[in-house]
């Protein structure tokens, strides 16, 4: 029931455990090191795989974020390791120096800066807690398979609902707005004719991410933006008689729909393995102008052509 809520976003920033030195197992001196981070469904996933295993499992201070998304935002860092193994005695309870760390920890982990700070040496680990067992048994070796990060369909789909309810809030205040106008009569707007509105929102929020390897492009604003202007185009040509037509109608589809599509399709950069930060901010830096002043010039003719109606 707690993964389930986080993955709609209810009570997700407090969905954690306690940092500390927790045993898997009946782990002794010489049981090898986990770190990772304190987001309980990652310390949940990682126990469940170690079922059968005897190691000990550092959790630290990721402020409940995990391992991938910690390690870019700084707080899975060599300096958190360093001083949690001091905090809990580590050097006291095993009698080896090695660490093992998360691959896409490796982001935010200086390994020799760790080293000096604490003495121990890092091994990065296999990308999946699922593979875990196997690189122990093989002595702390990862295969070339261990390695490759796969963000699969399945796992596109798991995240999609985490992006819905970001937007929600938003479409339900846009929705409120036009009932107040509406009921001042200061402005008539129909149900029907918010539905090209709403099928950009799921357009970027649900088509992009389900799809995002089949369309063409590297930038997320820009898959965003093709599938928005095929839903725009598509509206134009098939069109319901109770969806309002017309040129003027046309061109505020293709200015807003699109640019909707691919404002909300950046946001999955933060849950995909495809990008990077640097990316992202130069991707940001061109794209959400663009899409801004492409939806305002939209909302602008939109508005005019209402009033002069």
């Amino acid at each position: 029931m707690g993964s389930w809520k986080v993955r709609w976003g209810i009570n997700r920033m407090e969905y954690k455990v306690p940092p500390g030195l927790y045993g898997v197992g009946e782990p002794g001196e010489d049981s090898p090191v986990l770190i990772t981070a304190n987001y309980k469904m990652t310390f949940d996933r990682l126990r469940k795989e170690l079922s059968g295993v005897d190691a000990w499992v550092l959790i630290i201070n990721t402020r409940g974020v995990n391992v991938w998304c910690s390690a870019g935002k700084g707080t899975f860092s060599a300096a958190e390791i360093a001083r949690m193994i001091a905090v809990t005695n580590l050097s006291w309870v095993v009698s080896h120096r090695t660490l093992v760390l998360p691959q896409l920890s490796a982001v935010g982990v200086a390994a020799h800066k760790l080293l000096k700070m604490s003495g121990f040496r890092v091994i990065y680990g296999p990308v999946r807690a699922c593979d875990l067992p196997d690189f122990l048994e093989a002595g702390m070796k990862a295969s070339p398979q261990m390695r490759r990060v796969n963000f699969g369909f399945a796992d596109r789909l798991v995240l999609i609902p985490m992006e819905l309810v970001r937007v929600i809030k938003f479409v339900a205040a846009a929705y409120l707005v036009l009932f107040i106008l509406n009921f001042l009569k200061i402005w008539s707007v129909s149900f029907v004719a918010t539905l090209p509105y709403l099928g950009a929102v799921i357009t970027g929020c649900v088509l992009t991410p389900a799809l995002l390897p089949w369309i063409p492009g590297r930038s997320f604003a820009w898959k965003g933006w093709l599938l928005g202007l095929i839903w725009a185009i598509a509206l134009i040509l098939y069109s319901s008689p109770s969806i309002p037509s017309g040129w003027n109608r046309a061109l505020v589809y293709l200015l807003i729909l699109p640019a909707l599509s691919s404002c909300l399709a950046v946001n999955f950069t933060g849950a995909s393995t495809f990008t990077s930060l640097s990316g992202v901010r130069r991707e940001l830096k061109v794209a959400l102008p663009a899409a801004i002043i492409s939806a305002g010039l939209g909302v602008i003719l939109l508005v005019l052509t209402q009033f002069a109606l």
